[in-house]
């Protein structure tokens, strides 16, 4: 009796782990497909237009992606990892404050700190105004100023925005390292630069790498300061091959060109450091004391901390914030309303999903142990680094035919026309941020599972519970503190996201973003401000969380 129970179970259990393990996969399909749709398009086009686009545009869309990502890079790094060293190794005058406020400028996306740029140095700007004033001059006749669209202007708005992303890691990667290693690099007589560039620098360039990677990765994903600022790279051609010559398959062809420079960027990370090792002590090491700088240089380490803050978080809050307020009118205007429950809509469900399916497939995965969904999980991580227009033209194409299939089946059958279902609604943008998005809801349920102690589901087991019971009961509870950070943080990039609504929105359907978009390109930063002013709110509370949870990682190291 015994053992025929026991046999029973594990076929239920196997039977179960089928489904799971067929969820999975599934699921790691959905997010590949977009990517496998783009390369089809891309080698089976309908018009071949390469051959036109080699000999005109493409050469001067990737040498300014080129020349933008590499200097947007190049310089991201440079403060980031100056920024995290300084406050890491020094104690001055604010900066246990700065150390935190160096992360606010990941709440304002590049866009609005470009619409903001322009507006705070245009010819009708307050810097150009106050000029004239003191100067005496009447028209920009009579003096020079530094054309404010443009690439040079873009690198530094992109930057301002991203550097976040290598000051994060570099500052980890420095807090982690001995203080031994800059005693005996002290006692060998090497000062400040030294201890820098021969110890701090070499074992923290893997993190530096990998921040300055996502900061190129996001650069090429850009559109909206490209298109504000007028140059034309790799994400504005397949805005103009698609929407102004109709041309799928030439946009596809572009796409693809955007996705063999973001895998040669991520080959390029991995490559740098084949063959470097760095080891940690089996001891916890001792953590670095920070060294007391003198008035001049503690007052000259402030002053280069806070540029960053100033320039990527204070300028654009205060532009956008100073507008809101001059015409608070702009609050109450046709469409706003609509937007921002848009924008709630689409970016809710989106992360509800996107959460859901992250933690199904993990959960599968890890149920059944089997080597197909093993195999698919790293998979699925190609969303995140495929720029959002890419996914859109690997989205729309395929989506639009099943679209009108489905709506001639319905005519044929009933004789009722329903239109298009998906892309004449937001599903299209709830697909694109699933996909887009799915490896940070996925990064989270992979950790937020291991996490759980496995005695614990395998008495939930033991006691009768199924696959899904056991999932309910035991692993949900215990892991609804960061499934809810995932929600929220899936959320925020949806909220953010400009390319890719845009160009799978329906007709007249506006989120956040896609209004603060389109008034800042008529010249209208007053309507452009408090759609601008939203995003920024819903930043600040995923940057709030961001530095919650690494004062809490803190608090339990030092415990």
């Amino acid at each position: 009796m015994t053992t025929s129970r026991t046999a029973r179970t594990r076929r239920a259990a196997g039977a179960g782990g089928g489904l799971w393990s067929a969820g999975a996969v599934l699921i790691a399909l959905l997010v590949v497909l977009p990517v496998a749709s783009v390369l089809v398009l891309a080698f089976h086009p309908t018009e071949n237009i390469w051959p036109h686009l080699l000999a005109t545009t493409l050469p001067r869309y990737a040498a300014n992606t080129l020349v933008l990502t590499l200097s947007t890079g190049v310089l991201a790094a440079a403060v980031g990892t100056g920024a995290a060293w300084l406050v890491t190794m020094y104690r001055f005058p604010l900066s246990g404050l700065l150390e935190w406020l160096l992360l606010l400028p990941l709440a304002i996306p590049a866009y609005i700190g470009a619409y903001a740029l322009v507006d705070f140095l245009d010819y009708s700007g307050p810097v150009q105004v106050a000029l004239r004033e003191a100067a005496g001059w009447e028209t920009a006749r009579d003096y020079w100023f530094p054309t404010v669209r443009s690439r040079g202007a873009a690198v530094l708005v992109l930057a301002a925005a991203l550097y976040p992303y290598v000051y994060m890691l570099a500052r980890a990667a420095f807090r982690e390292q001995s203080a031994g290693s800059y005693e005996v690099a002290r006692a060998l007589g090497a000062g400040p630069v030294g201890l820098f560039l021969k110890v701090g620098l070499p074992l923290a360039r893997p993190a530096i790498a990998a921040g300055a990677a996502i900061v190129m990765m996001e650069t090429v994903n850009d559109f909206g300061v490209v298109d504000f600022f007028a140059v034309q790279t790799l994400t504005t051609g397949i805005f103009t091959v698609w929407l102004e010559t109709g041309n799928a398959g030439g946009a596809a062809q572009i796409a693809c060109v955007i996705l063999a420079v973001i895998l040669a960027l991520v080959a390029l990370e991995k490559v740098s450091r084949r063959n470097s090792r760095y080891y940690q002590s089996a001891r916890q090491p001792r953590p670095v004391t920070k060294v007391v700088l003198s008035r001049g240089a503690g007052a000259a380490a402030t002053v280069l901390c806070a540029l960053p803050v100033a320039f990527g978080f204070v300028l654009p809050l205060g532009v956008i914030a100073g507008h809101a307020l001059d015409k608070p009118g702009a609050w109450i205007s046709a469409g706003l309303g609509r937007a921002f429950l848009n924008t709630l809509t689409v970016g809710g469900g989106a992360a509800a999903l996107t959460v859901l399916g992250a933690v199904f497939m993990v959960y599968g995965v890890r149920l059944t142990g089997r080597r197909l969904p093993k195999l698919v999980l790293p998979v699925t991580t190609i969303g995140y680094a495929a720029p959002g227009a890419v996914l859109a033209v690997g989205i729309l194409i395929p989506v639009a035919a099943l679209d009108h299939r489905v709506a001639d089946l319905v005519l044929a059958v009933t004789g009722h026309d329903p239109g298009l279902i998906l892309t004449g609604s937001a599903a299209a943008i709830v697909l694109a941020y699933f996909v887009r998005f799915f490896a940070i809801a996925q990064g989270a349920a992979d950790a937020a599972f291991g996490r759980v102690p496995p005695s614990l589901p395998m008495a939930a087991r033991s006691l009768g519970r199924s696959a899904g019971g056991a999932l309910r009961e035991v692993y949900l509870p215990l892991m609804k503190g960061s499934v809810g950070t995932a929600l929220l943080l899936v959320f925020v990039d949806c909220v953010k996201e400009l390319p890719a609504t845009l160009l799978l929105r329906p007709f007249n359907y506006d989120t956040l973003a896609t209004r603060a978009h389109e008034k800042a390109s008529l010249e209208n930063i007053a309507e452009a401000a408090p759609p601008a002013l939203l995003v920024i709110g819903v930043g600040l509370v995923a940057v709030g969380l961001l530095a919650r949870a690494n004062l809490s990682r803190r608090r339990g190291e030092a415990r």
